[in-house]
């Protein structure tokens, strides 16, 4: 939900959600740990995913002349 919310702030509009049971092959939950992964390749981001998301939604009304 964080990430439509984001979006939804970005866009400045609200989604049209409809919530439906789990679907085969959902992922109710991860763990995924990324620490061994961010040691081997000398890489760790630090966009935040709202940072992103407003970077991704400027760059898209861009390239596709999107009005806000």
């Amino acid at each position: 939900m964080d990430y439509i919310k984001a979006l939804e702030e970005q866009l400045g509009r609200t989604a049209i959600k409809e919530f439906l049971p789990l679907q085969p092959g959902d992922v109710p939950d991860t763990y995924a740990d990324v620490d061994q992964l961010m040691q081997d390749v000398h890489y760790k981001p630090e966009t935040t995913v709202p940072e992103g998301i407003k970077r991704f939604v400027a760059w898209y009304r861009e390239y596709y002349g999107v009005q806000g």
